[in-house]
Formats: C-alpha cells, sequence, structure tokens
C-alpha cells in the first residue's frame, strides 16, 4: 500500500498537465529573467567596446613583515610568519653548483644533491626517512642545480618538531648510502640514451653548447664516462667542500612563533661547525663560443623544423635589464611582433618565440626560434632576422611600448602572488648580492621606459652578426636548402658515446 504521505501517491488527477506544467515553468523562467534584469547596473544595457573598459589601479605590493638575523657560525636566517594555513616550510639555499664539478666527473653536483637525500643520513636510511616523512604528510627534498645547491621541507605545523629534526639531519649527517648513489648512476645513464629522443631536447642541449661551448660549465653535458668516474668519497668530498652554515640560508615561513622557532633553530643549528672554512669559489669565466654561423642537426624521421637563434646576452643587474624587458615583451608573445607577422601574417610557424634571458651572477641568452614546416625552415629564420634587424633601425610605436610596458607591469604583480614567492626572492638577491629592493627598482625602471630607450638597447645588445642558428629537422624535407643561408653550414653529430664496459 503506497503512503499517503507520499508525493509518489498523488492522485493522478492533482498532477499538473503537461500543458500545464509547459505554463508555469515558463512563467517562472520569465519571473526569474525580470528579477535579474531588474538587478543588472544600467550601463549592463549597452556591451561596451574593450576599448572603453576601465580598471581600477594596479594595487601596491606590500612586502610580508619578516626577520633576518645571523647565528654565530654565520648561517643567514629568515623568517616569515604566516597564519593562514596550519603550514610551516623552509628553504636552505647553499653556495655551490655543479659549475664547480671538475670537467672529468660532470654530473657529481646533480648526483651529490639526490644521493644526499636518498641516501638517508647516519641516523636513518633513506627508506626509513620516507616512511617517517610520508606518516605526516611531510617532505624533505635536497638538489644541486647550475649555480646553487638546496634543502628544503615542509610540514603540518603540528609536526614541525620532528620534520624539522629529520631536515636538519639530512643536511648535517648524510650518509651518502653506495645503493642509492648506484641507483642514481643508473637512472642518468638512461636518461643519457634517451636524450636524442625529443627533438625540443635537442635544440636547446646543443644550443648551448654553441654559445657557451661544449667544455664550459653552462654548456657540457654528462656522459657515460663521466658518471664513471664518480665515485661515493667524491660526493663526500663535495659535499664537504661546499656544507658549511657560513655558506647557507635559510629561509622559514608559515604558522610558528618567531621567538619559539629562533630557540629551534638554534638547538638545531647552533653549534654546527665544519673543520675547513667555505671556499670563496672563482665562477667560470664566460665568452660565447660560436661566433654566428648556422649549424644543423639531421633528424630523417622528422616532418617538421626545430629552429633556435641567438647569442649570449646579459645579467639581471644591467642597468639596461627593464628596457631589455619591455623591448622582449615588444617580440613576444600573444600581440607581439613575431607572433603577430611571422606566425599570424605570413604563417610560417606553429610557434614562434624570443627571449632576453638574463642570469644573476653570469651572462644569460638572446633565443629566437621555434618550429615550423620544413619547406618553411629557411624563410622562417629569414623573418625572425628581418624583424631583430627592424627593432634595431626602427623605432617601435607608441602604442607598442604602452602595451608591452602594461604587459610587463600588470604581470609584476604576480611575482608576489603568496608570501613564499617573497621570501624566495629575498633569499635569491642576498645569495646573488642583489639589493633587497632590486625588483621594485625593476618595476621604477619599466615605468620609466621610452621609445628611445627601447631602440638604444635594441642597438645595443641585439647582434645580428653574432647570431648563431640552429636547426633541427629533415634535411631533404628543408627546401630550400639550409646553404641558401648561408654557404657554410656546419653538421652536428649528437652520437651519444658509449659506455666504456660495452
Amino acid at each position: 500500500m503506497n503512503n499517503p504521505k507520499s508525493p509518489l501517491s498523488t492522485p493522478y488527477s492533482l498532477l499538473p498537465t503537461p500543458r500545464k506544467l509547459r505554463r508555469w515553468v515558463g512563467l517562472l523562467v520569465m519571473t526569474i529573467l525580470l528579477v535579474v534584469v531588474s538587478r543588472l547596473p544600467a550601463s549592463a544595457d549597452t556591451a561596451q567596446h574593450y576599448t572603453d573598459l576601465k580598471f581600477a589601479p594596479l594595487p601596491e605590493i606590500q612586502i610580508p613583515k619578516y626577520t633576518r638575523y645571523k647565528l654565530d657560525n654565520g648561517m643567514v636566517v629568515y623568517l616569515m610568519e604566516d597564519h593562514e594555513l596550519p603550514l610551516i616550510g623552509g628553504t636552505a639555499l647553499v653556495r655551490t653548483g655543479d659549475r664547480f664539478e671538475p670537467a672529468d666527473k660532470v654530473g657529481l653536483g646533480a648526483l651529490t644533491g639526490e644521493v644526499m637525500r636518498t641516501g638517508g643520513t647516519t641516523l636513518h636510511s633513506g627508506d626509513e626517512l620516507n616512511q617517517l616523512l610520508e606518516q605526516r604528510a611531510a617532505s624533505v627534498e635536497t638538489g644541486i642545480g647550475t649555480s646553487s645547491g638546496s634543502a628544503s621541507f615542509s610540514a603540518l605545523s603540528t609536526d614541525l618538531d620532528t620534520v624539522f629534526d629529520l631536515f636538519t639531519e639530512v643536511i648535517q649527517k648524510p650518509a651518502f648510502a653506495q645503493e642509492k648513489l648506484e641507483f642514481a648512476k643508473r637512472q642518468q645513464a638512461g636518461q643519457i640514451a634517451r636524450r636524442n629522443d625529443d627533438p625540443n631536447d635537442i635544440t636547446g642541449r646543443e644550443f648551448q653548447k654553441l654559445l657557451y661551448g661544449d667544455s664550459s660549465p653552462y654548456g657540457r653535458t654528462v656522459e657515460y664516462a663521466t658518471l664513471n668516474n664518480i665515485s661515493r668519497q667524491d660526493l663526500v668530498a663535495f659535499y664537504e667542500k661546499y656544507f658549511h652554515p657560513e655558506n647557507m640560508i635559510l629561509g622559514i615561513i608559515g604558522d610558528f612563533d618567531s621567538n619559539k622557532m629562533r630557540s629551534l633553530i638554534q638547538a638545531k643549528f647552533g653549534k654546527w661547525s665544519s673543520a675547513s672554512k667555505a671556499p670563496q669559489s672563482t665562477l667560470p669565466s664566460v665568452s660565447q663560443a660560436k661566433q654566428g654561423g648556422v649549424f644543423f642537426v639531421n633528424q630523417p624521421q622528422l616532418t617538421q623544423s626545430y629552429v633556435q637563434m641567438g647569442h649570449l646576452g646579459g645579467q639581471l643587474n644591467s642597468p639596461d635589464y627593464p628596457a631589455l624587458d619591455v623591448l622582449n615583451q615588444v617580440m613576444n608573445g600573444f600581440g607581439g611582433r613575431l607572433f603577430n607577422e611571422v606566425r599570424s601574417r605570413q604563417g610560417l610557424a606553429y610557434s614562434v618565440y624570443s627571449f632576453w634571458s638574463p642570469n644573476y651572477d653570469y651572462p644569460g641568452t638572446f633565443v629566437a626560434g621555434g618550429q615550423t614546416r620544413s619547406d618553411a625552415t629557411v624563410p622562417f629564420v629569414k623573418a625572425i632576422r628581418a624583424e631583430i634587424e627592424q627593432l634595431r633601425t626602427k623605432p617601435i610605436t607608441a602604442t607598442e611600448l604602452d602595451f608591452a610596458k602594461d604587459q610587463v607591469l600588470n604581470s609584476f604583480v604576480f611575482k608576489f602572488q603568496d608570501p613564499v614567492q617573497t621570501l624566495s626572492r629575498l633569499m635569491r638577491y642576498e645569495y646573488y648580492g642583489y639589493p633587497a629592493d632590486f625588483l621594485f627598482r625593476y618595476q621604477q625602471g619599466v615605468k620609466a621606459t621610452t621609445i628611445e630607450d627601447v631602440q638604444r638597447v635594441a642597438q645595443k645588445y641585439l647582434q645580428p652578426d653574432q647570431l648563431v642558428t640552429l636547426v633541427v629537422g629533415n634535411a631533404s624535407a628543408i627546401q630550400p636548402p639550409l646553404t641558401s643561408l648561408s654557404a657554410d653550414v656546419t653538421s652536428l653529430d649528437i652520437t651519444i658515446p658509449k659506455p666504456n664496459n660495452s
């Protein structure tokens, strides 16, 4: 028997007919529309053209409150409280880098940074560390890149004591377990074997070699031979040379009390000392290896060409960096000259780009390029060259200047989306010897950039006679051939040297 109180038991005669139902729904929709329309502002009656839209000024960037101090052993510490979430994270920057590894042991820095964590400590194996951290949804990671080393942790604030203890243990007492080193070397060997699988990887790697030189720390690559030369003792020696408290900047952000955090840092790092002093490392010298020229990597299986062309660039501390960044925006991205002319108007590219990419303490690169049809390779290269030359010889328009500056300044606020970004930036500036307000000086420099500034830096820094051009593609499909760009086209051999034991 049906429950008389259930809607399903309602007599059919009391349910609305389909016609009544349609009328009822129609009235309901009309009522909703009338309510919505009545609440819309009057300005919504007529759609505005995008050029007529008005936006509020960008908000002023505020640096969150932070504390900087130094321990007696020389370690610099930054603390920034952020109580929005019950989380705490930290990073230690270490003055090292794989650019300091011996030429016959390329890969040593990366392996040291990896096995420092995976190899465990004198108190906990790597697997025990994994288990302890996974139980708390926490992490401790280490690594060494080109110009710096790092160790980081993240944890719930309730687990800080345990996780921070493991973090300091990894930094001060790494074990560099032999079996983890062997595993890491096998993984690295696998990467060597696969490094020619992706044409994008080939292009980027070989272009760096052409600019910096294949023996430069900024251009050389790991080979089976250099990998085989690396022993556990090499990792220990590399670690002992660079991991000193006076060689480290520690930054911690999150849900903590600064006084308690200072006590914790003092307890875990205050007594840490090294038997030797941190080295005063001399940075490798940099000069452009190839002074112009056209270079080619033949990949017969490809149906398109991958192109990069450019030369060495500058450093972030150049007084011309703001104007160069505006110049970069004029060239690059949606609405930029390369996109509008090379891709949209001439239809020569699937993708096209250019970047003025400076580094903190050694010359970066200027690179332009993209991907194009094999039969459009030569016109594509010529089109990019033409755009570079035009920037040098003809002033940009006021519209281009305003558009580029707006894009650069509007993206500026995203550099401070959360306190983690801000703290990381402050630490990097100190690491590389930049003033703490460097980014704000840059912002003011962008605002002050003029049309004349853009042309001046284009003439000074864009050097057509120094452009190195690299093409990775199918030689038989590139018509007209690359010799129409230069009578002397150098073919590059990217064959991977075989392991000694093969």
